[in-house]
């Protein structure tokens, strides 16, 4: 079995992330939990554990040019396919935090908050989030302006004011609203 979720679904800049973990029930990993609800440290730290000592563990991502081309929901599922699809190990069920799952190989199981219930998907959200972190801070390099490593893409004020004053840049997601409302 494994767990799925994704990372960046709401930023309006950079890939969707997701990841897809089967966990080993010989090496229990102490302290997993919904990623949004541990320190940047910690899930940093779970990551490396969950690297370390899960049966498989794959991540998978979908480009801001795919969510402009088919929409954040399917470029979701699309990352989720490549994640369970990239797994050394072929699940035999999938267990997906949220109320739809992708077409996969295998049978799957929507579960609404399953990253807070299931340990497979707690461990899939850290990899999913540690994963988008990291790409957002290599993007911060790229395109400083913006300040990526603040905000990681998200629709805070300074990233809106950024957005309005030099518009977008080629991560951005022109199908996003607030995105679109800086082209004119």
């Amino acid at each position: 079995m494994c767990g799925v979720d994704e990372a960046g679904r709401g930023p309006l800049a950079g890939p969707v992330y997701a990841a897809a973990v089967i966990l080993n029930p010989e090496r229990p990993i102490e302290g997993l939990r919904d990623s949004k609800k541990l320190t940047e440290r910690r899930r940093e730290e779970l990551a490396s554990h969950i690297k370390l000592h899960s049966l498989a563990w794959s991540i998978a991502r979908a480009t801001a040019a795919e969510i402009d081309q088919f929409n954040i929901l399917q470029s979701t599922m699309l990352a989720m396919q490549r994640a369970v699809a990239g797994l050394s190990l072929a699940p035999q069920l999938a267990l997906i935090d949220g109320n739809r799952t992708p077409q996969l190989a295998c049978e799957s199981r929507a579960i609404v908050k399953g990253d807070a219930s299931e340990p497979s998907i707690s461990a899939a959200s850290i990899l999913a989030k540690t994963a988008r972190d990291a790409h957002l801070l290599e993007l911060h390099q790229l395109f400083p302006l913006y300040n990526f490593a603040q905000h990681k893409g998200y629709p805070t004020e300074a990233h809106l004011l950024a957005l309005d004053t030099y518009g977008p840049c080629v991560e951005h997601r022109r199908s996003f609203a607030p995105v679109q409302r800086s082209l004119r």
